[in-house]
């Protein structure tokens, strides 16, 4: 082939256009299909200018808009991302760790020896304000004020209901709630009394409970008394090595009366190779749900008033995961600061069990023979919040 000038030099642009050679038909491939079409120019030259025509035409197609911009919103970008892992938190438990008790609260020491008086942090246990307006109509508080005497009978130590007959503890009663009366003219006395229904015991029994139950007679004696005396019976349980479910299903033919209550006390409720007596049990909050939501249902399918769940407390574990336990309509749910001691140890485990969480309604325990001196009527009266439930063992 004779020599050429080289594309787009000075002299190829200006030589004379040379005839197009057609080139000879052959077997197509693929690639070649391309070559064929534009072998059927008419000049290498006029090719080479087509060919930049349409590249720029191309271009600026290209470069043009083509229907509608595709924005992704910002719902988009959100809908597009990955889904963020949930964390749940535990629910919430109060910052004290610090154990309160009876046992606790008084300190001794200094030069003198002489005791001092009890020490409580300045911490605020102030819970969110409780609804004034009762959560369950129709229940015996927050109208009256309860009265109880605690023990078993025919047994001096377990307080003052084993010490006298029934007619004389009625007697015994009327008169201290006369104080009350006295200190709080607003609120009406009801009389109950409050009688151990499973005893702990410092052996397994037989049942491997750790228990002895009070007997049917007795209970019924009990509940007949205080039905005719327009009276107030609570059943108090010490489950033992029982569940609270096993312990207090057992007193069901006599909470099916309308003047019989339940009370659950932890300080016996044990776990494996705890013996009651030698150390302090504990319920969990799941237990006292339990039992407010049984004593619902059996008001309900017995047509009865609504029911007391007294829950006895004098150390923080004997109540544990306690800022879950909430008021449940149908069941009135009081929280009883036992222990005995002075004035001062007292008001300070008061303040502890019923600040501590937000508690429907407070009660406290008096010991006839180991508070020294004994808070009067008005002394307990004027605790805050004023006991709706007050005990006497």
């Amino acid at each position: 082939m004779p020599d050429r000038p080289k594309p787009f030099s000075t002299e190829w642009m200006n030589a004379p256009a040379s005839k197009p050679e057609r080139p000879g038909r052959v077997r197509r491939t693929a690639n070649q299909r391309v070559v064929s079409f534009f072998g059927r120019f008419p000049g290498e030259r006029t090719l080479t200018v087509f060919v930049i025509v349409l590249l720029t035409m191309g271009s600026f197609w290209f470069a043009s808009p083509h229907g509608e911009a595709q924005v992704t919103t910002g719902a988009g970008l959100v809908a597009q991302a990955p889904e963020t892992p949930q964390i749940r938190f535990a629910a919430p438990r109060p910052t004290a760790e610090t154990e309160i008790s009876t046992e606790s609260l008084l300190v001794t020491g200094g030069a003198s020896g002489q005791s001092q008086a009890p020490v409580v942090l300045d911490l605020n246990l102030q819970p969110a304000p409780v609804d004034e307006q009762p959560t369950t109509p129709g229940g015996v508080l927050p109208n009256n004020r309860i009265l109880s005497f605690y023990g078993f009978p025919d047994n001096v130590e377990m307080g003052i209901l084993g010490e006298y007959d029934m007619d004389r503890l009625l007697e015994l009663l009327r008169e201290q709630a006369a104080e009350y009366e006295a200190a709080d003219p607003s609120k009406p006395v009801l009389l109950a009394f409050e009688v151990v229904a499973s005893v702990a015991q410092q052996a397994p029994q037989g049942d491997g409970s750790w228990l002895l139950d009070a007997p049917s007679a007795m209970l019924n004696e009990y509940a007949d008394f205080t039905r005719e005396n327009g009276m107030l019976l609570i059943l108090d349980v010490q489950i033992g090595y029982r569940t609270v479910e096993n312990d207090v299903k057992g007193l069901r033919p006599w909470l099916v009366q309308d003047h019989v209550h339940l009370a659950i006390d932890p300080e016996f409720a044990m776990e494996e190779g705890q013996t009651p007596g030698r150390h302090i049990g504990s319920v969990d909050a799941v237990d006292v749900q339990w039992a407010q939501q049984w004593l619902v249902d059996l008001a309900i399918d017995e047509g009865v008033s609504p029911k007391l769940l007294i829950v006895h407390q004098f150390k923080e574990s004997m109540i544990t995961d306690k800022v879950s336990i909430a008021p449940m309509p149908g069941v009135q749910l009081v929280i009883d600061a036992d222990g005995w001691g002075p004035p001062d140890q007292k008001r300070a485990a008061y303040d502890f069990v019923n600040n501590a969480t937000a508690i429907e309604y407070a009660g406290v325990k008096l010991f006839y023979k180991q508070d020294d001196p004994m808070m009067s009527a008005e002394d307990i009266v004027n605790l805050d919040p004023s006991p709706l439930f007050v005990m006497y063992q």
